[in-house]
């Protein structure tokens, strides 16, 4: 029975092989966070990197998760093919969008809906890469804005603004009218002071009496 210390010997060099060849790992990538308008078709984009070529063997999974946190549902498969779910709210809403050689793995769920709310998992599986990370992207649905609001609210900032150019004109008009006024009263002022000279010279020259020799 081999003793206690051999076995210690034997674990240390274990962990120390192990830290001088590391595990390899595949690392996946997506948007954190994705906003999307009610009944638009939305791309989920998910990227990988990995350490070892690109395996024949190479899958793709996408999985989904509601807001209130219930089961996990199908969404997307992928093993030298494309797979879509046959069942579930994704059927007939899920195109493969991606290229195993540039290391997408995107896909575009059509049509989207209020309970499409929630966060998408992208899982990539490359047969050498024995560990790695599972990428998420929480999709915001938002609804979408229909005409007669948008008309609303075209006619609300149409009126606004001609408003604003009618008080505009007019407080020119007014100025312009004041300024105008205030030109001729000035001019009046002048002409009648004027007048009042004429008439001050002319008294005084009448008052005035030659001097005889």
């Amino acid at each position: 029975m081999p003793s206690p210390t051999w076995l210690g010997a034997v674990l240390v060099l274990g962990v120390q092989l192990r830290a001088l060849c590391p595990v390899a790992a595949i690392e996946v990538y997506t948007s954190k966070e994705v906003y999307a308008v009610n009944g638009t078709n939305q791309r989920l984009k998910c990227t990988f990197s990995s350490s070892s070529p690109i395996s024949p063997l190479l899958s793709v999974t996408w999985n989904f998760q509601p807001e209130d946190l219930s089961s996990h549902e199908p969404v997307f498969y992928y093993l030298k093919e494309p797979y879509t779910p046959s069942a579930g709210r994704f059927k007939g809403r899920v195109t493969w969008d991606g290229n195993i050689e540039r290391y997408d793995v995107s896909i575009v769920i059509w049509n989207l809906q209020p309970t499409d709310n929630g966060t998408f998992t992208c899982q990539v599986k490359n047969p050498r890469d024995i560990d790695g990370t599972i990428g998420e992207v929480r999709l915001k649905v938002v609804q979408k804005v229909n005409f007669s609001e948008i008309h609303f609210l075209a006619i609300a900032i149409g009126s606004a603004c001609g408003l604003m150019i009618i008080v505009v004109t007019v407080v020119i008009i007014c100025r312009h009218r004041r300024k105008k006024q205030q030109e001729k009263a000035i001019e009046v002022a002048d002409t009648e002071i004027s007048r009042e000279k004429e008439k001050l010279k002319s008294t005084e020259e009448k008052e005035v009496t030659p001097l005889e020799d």
